[in-house]
């Protein structure tokens, strides 16, 4: 009996060669059995099998690809990655944040300026300030209205300048043609010739006071007026955050308010200096405005009524003077056409 179970036992142990059917039955159930594993799950790629041994062999080893990268290049690799990450996250937080402050800030000014309008709310008055405010807009309006005639007058006398000179060449044609007329064409077209030169003289001077008009009033004024603007929205939102301030005041004083409050506080401070500030800006460029405006219009009104005086009184020498006083500089004929040069 021991003899029985001792020969069976050595005979589970001896193993059967290549060239036995039991060896290919048990490689092929393993082979079945990996492909149904990888058609189940796929593939590992972060595993490499080594198998050692020849054909059919049972030892193998399990090797992580990660394992061959190092350690270095994972933690460069995965460090590198969170930075990207969290740079993303802080610009993500950056945009949000400023896009609440504005809807916070857009709602408290729209609401203020509703109260306002429906006569509910306070607003801070400075009728100092508001009454030179106004005086300025009015004064620019009938500033643009001058713009626009002396514009329209240039316009108008450059038409007639340009038929001065074609009926001063029309009398000159004709006077060459006409023999029994030749002296009348003759000095009619001289005195045509002559009215021309003068006509182009004074639309320089008209030039140049249309232009220092149009700097004085889309430049120096508008700069201004984009500091009240930029005054007055300040105003409105410095009134929008007093307002908050006050209702939140006015209500119970626990934790949570009072935390409220002391944020109220700060927004309030910040918007008062910023409302203070544009303020002293507005005032001093006012100032400045007004004399600017008076030395740049008395030289602009003595130049349109010299020139246009000696121009109707007939005196050349007196509208060349007036010129010659105030630094302009006549353009010759044909100076804006482009120079054969520059055509090709």
């Amino acid at each position: 009996m021991t003899d029985r179970v001792m020969s069976k036992a050595a005979t589970m142990e001896i193993p059967i060669n290549s060239n036995g059917d039991t060896g290919a039955l048990a490689e092929d159930d393993s082979l079945e059995q990996d492909l149904q594993q990888v058609m189940v799950s796929g593939p590992n790629l972060n595993e490499t099998s080594i198998v050692s041994g020849g054909y059919g062999g049972t030892a193998e080893g399990i090797i992580p690809t990660g394992s061959i990268m190092g350690p270095n290049m994972q933690h460069s690799s995965s460090s590198s990655s969170m930075t990207a990450e969290e740079a993303t996250r802080g610009v993500a937080v950056e945009k949000y944040e400023a896009v609440k402050k504005w809807g916070l800030n857009t709602y408290k000014c729209t609401k203020q300026m509703i109260s306002e309008r429906f006569g509910r709310g306070s607003r801070t008055v400075d009728l100092e300030l508001e009454a030179q405010i106004e005086v300025l807009r009015d004064t620019k309006r009938k500033y643009v209205n001058v713009l626009r005639l002396a514009k329209a007058l240039t316009n108008h006398f450059y038409n007639m300048v340009q038929t001065q000179h074609a009926l001063g060449d029309t009398f000159a044609d004709l006077s060459q043609k006409s023999p029994e007329l030749r002296d009348e064409f003759g000095y009619n077209a001289e005195t045509q010739k002559l009215l021309c030169k003068n006509g182009e003289t004074l639309l320089g001077a008209i030039n140049f006071f249309v232009s220092s008009i149009n700097t004085l009033v889309n430049k120096t004024m508008e700069d201004t007026l984009w500091t009240i603007r930029m005054y007055e929205n300040a105003r409105l939102e410095f009134d929008a955050y007093r307002s908050d301030l006050e209702e939140l005041s006015l209500g119970p004083r626990d934790a949570v308010t009072m935390a409220r409050i002391e944020a109220a506080q700060e927004q309030y401070q910040v918007h008062k200096e910023k409302y203070e500030r544009l303020r002293s800006d507005v005032i001093i460029k006012l100032k400045f405005l007004e004399e600017n405006k008076v030395k740049v219009m008395h030289k602009q009104l003595l130049l349109f009524h010299n020139a246009i005086s000696a121009y109707f009184a007939g005196n050349q020498q007196q509208l060349e003077e007036t010129l010659k006083q105030f630094n302009i500089k006549l353009r010759p004929p044909g100076a804006d056409k482009p120079s054969w040069l520059e055509e090709q």
